[in-house]
């Protein structure tokens, strides 16, 4: 349920797109990034940072596209997020000796310090090349194309990902687990 709910301004922004362009597209992500947090805040939840932080970041990005009238900065929004996963992962590690992938998911699962590391950098790579690839696929091909590869592209690939997560890790687990 949470995963569709993270989707969600993702799944309107396309619709949108679909049925009236970009620019309403980039205002009704804007909003229904409000609308989860206000959403959450409504029934009590807790709000996740990087709700917060997503919230800012479309925002800032969405918010210059609508007023400049020019899609180059939502374009570059999936990119920023991802990077911005990719260093918080990174410089956690180099500059706090904290694996933040070891301190998200070590009550789920026991694992060696160096399936920790190799699962930390797996991410900080797969948010580095995400971001990338967004970009490439940005500049490169029609904003339909994006718009298409932001959607089923990125979760297909985040899928492919956590699945080949999971066979790395299935190792790990003992046999009385397994049953």
């Amino acid at each position: 349920m949470k995963f569709l709910f993270d989707l969600f301004p993702v799944l309107l922004f396309f619709i949108a797109f679909k049925f009236a362009g970009i620019y309403v597209a980039t205002a009704v992500a804007i909003a229904a990034t409000f609308g989860q947090i206000g959403w959450l805040k409504l029934r009590r939840q807790p709000v996740d940072t990087m709700l917060w932080v997503s919230l800012a970041i479309i925002v800032i990005f969405g918010g210059a596209t609508l007023v400049l009238h020019d899609e180059t900065f939502i374009k570059w929004k999936p990119t920023v997020l991802y990077w911005m996963f990719a260093l918080i992962l990174g410089g956690a590690t180099l500059f706090f000796r904290r694996n933040l992938i070891r301190s998200l998911m070590q009550e789920k699962m026991e694992l060696p310090d160096a399936a920790w590391q190799r699962m930390n950098l797996s991410w900080i790579a797969f948010f580095s090349l995400m971001g990338a690839l967004n970009l490439y696929v940005a500049f490169h091909y029609p904003t339909e194309t994006w718009v298409n590869f932001k959607l089923f592209g990125g979760m297909g690939l985040m899928l492919v990902f956590v699945l080949i997560q999971g066979a790395m890790l299935s190792k790990y687990v003992s046999d009385e687990e397994k049953n």
